[in-house]
């Protein structure tokens, strides 16, 4: 018998879970042009997840539509000209708004982080981003590179 690719029985390695965590948590989303969703892990525990979508108790694109789409604004640019919050920034307000700290912890995403995300990993003292790619943001790298985060770009099958 199968679920997602594993054999029962088979246990997935940790980066692989906490990525079917993150993937589940993005079907959450509600952005019109990309669903991401962020896992924060300490000691292989859940202590925050995020997706991207409007701040709590405002309407969603799903609802008023996407003024970045109606701009015809392409993907990485003009980040300010949206309503919604990136899934690795909820995460960590997530983390923030329940009084847990984010120091040392490890960041699950299904996509590479921007650099307004990239900031906020940095003083956040989250110390590894293990995600899938989809996102092209070579600023965001060169930061996380120089704070010395861990930088994982994670392929199936290649698991800790």
């Amino acid at each position: 018998m199968t679920m997602q690719g594993f054999e029962f029985g088979q246990r997935p390695g940790w980066d692989e879970y906490f990525l079917q965590l993150a993937r589940l948590v993005a079907s959450r989303s509600t952005c019109i042009r990309r669903q991401v969703g962020a896992v924060l892990v300490k000691k292989d525990r859940i202590i925050a997840t995020g997706y991207n979508g409007a701040p709590r108790g405002l309407k969603h694109c799903l609802e008023v539509g996407c003024l970045r789409e109606a701009m015809n604004i392409p993907s990485g640019h003009r980040y300010e000209l949206c309503r919604g919050v990136h899934a690795e920034q909820n995460a960590i307000i997530n983390a923030a708004y329940y009084g847990v700290s984010t120091e040392g912890a490890v960041l699950y995403c299904t996509n590479q982080p921007c650099i307004i995300c990239a900031r906020m990993i940095i003083n956040a003292g989250i110390t590894k981003v293990v995600h899938e790619g989809n996102f092209n943001d070579d600023l965001a790298l060169e930061l996380l590179n120089e704070a010395g985060i861990e930088l994982v770009l994670y392929k199936p099958g290649q698991d800790s």
